[in-house]
């Protein structure tokens, strides 16, 4: 089986692919052609003694990821309307700006309203199942929010796009071609999702902030912050463990409300769809074998 090192996400009329050393993003602009940007990635980060260090590699890779999202969102939306490649649509202060308002709604949704909602009942529970109820509150707010962005019909492409990333990673991880008509035989569902994720923080920050107590409401909320980054690292560890445990049959049982949560944020691409992913994918790899190639 191919290693565990290449992962994306859906863009505007296209996808990016990630692996160890490179990325690159292909979409496909309004004459119809697939437009590729690619660059290497940051070498400490992905590939330093950063990269080996548990729980701080996962919430240093996280941002990284991020930022790097964010980029190729701006960069897709960009040919998708038929604008020229600019080569600052990877740089400029707005975008960050942008990224840093949308992480902070982020927080404020799915961390700290939940907290805010459970500790204004007039309720007196034990610390576990308070922490319970609140976990079951930020699981729902998180289910109604994919699931209403995910009726929005330009969103709707971008799940299908989704959907045509997960598809060519499968293939690729069972050594299949990267045609089209192969990649189709392929699950929209994939274990290193960041739907997936998103469960798997959900159900750690229970275990996390239990121990706490009871803690006051203002102190209840400063804590959903602070623990953010212990919670993002436990989380993406957990994500990696899973992945390269997904054929056990108790991974495959653990991590099926994970596969089963990944329904509302991907669709079944087209054809030209898995095409886009697929040169994607394509440009990563042979990025990277170039890069062996002259190492060597």
């Amino acid at each position: 089986m191919a290693e565990f090192n290449y992962g994306g996400q859906a863009v505007i009329e296209g996808v990016m692919m990630r692996g160890s050393q490179r990325m690159a993003v292909a979409v496909r602009n309004p004459e119809g052609e697939i437009v590729v940007h690619t660059e290497p990635l940051n070498a400490a980060l992905y590939n330093g003694w950063i990269a080996k260090i548990p729980l701080l590699r996962g919430l240093i890779l996280l941002w990284d990821a991020l930022g790097l999202g964010l980029k190729t969102l701006m960069w897709s939306a960009d040919i998708a309307v038929g604008e020229e490649t600019k080569s600052t649509a990877f740089q400029g202060v707005l975008g960050w700006l942008t990224g840093l308002i949308g992480f902070g709604l982020g927080i404020g949704l799915f961390m700290v309203l939940p907290g805010l909602i459970v500790g204004l009942l007039p309720l007196s529970l034990p610390p576990l199942l308070d922490n319970l109820l609140e976990g079951i509150v930020r699981l729902a707010i998180m289910i109604g929010y994919l699931w209403a962005v995910g009726q929005l019909s330009d969103i709707k492409r971008v799940f299908a796009y989704h959907g045509a990333e997960h598809k060519t990673i499968n293939a690729y991880e069972a050594q299949a071609p990267l045609t089209v008509e192969a990649i189709q035989r392929y699950s929209t569902a994939h274990a290193r999702c960041g739907t997936s994720f998103l469960l798997t923080v959900a159900v750690i920050s229970i275990l996390v902030f239990s121990p706490l107590g009871k803690l006051s409401l203002l102190w209840r909320l400063l804590s959903r912050i602070l623990a953010i980054p212990l919670i993002a690292g436990i989380s993406y560890e957990w994500i990696r463990f899973a992945a390269r445990h997904g054929e056990q049959w108790w991974m495959r049982w653990m991590i099926a409300p994970n596969l089963a949560l990944q329904r509302l944020t991907t669709r079944e691409p087209q054809d030209e769809m898995v095409a886009v992913a697929a040169r994607a994918l394509e440009t990563v790899l042979e990025g990277e074998k170039a890069a062996l190639k002259s190492e060597a």
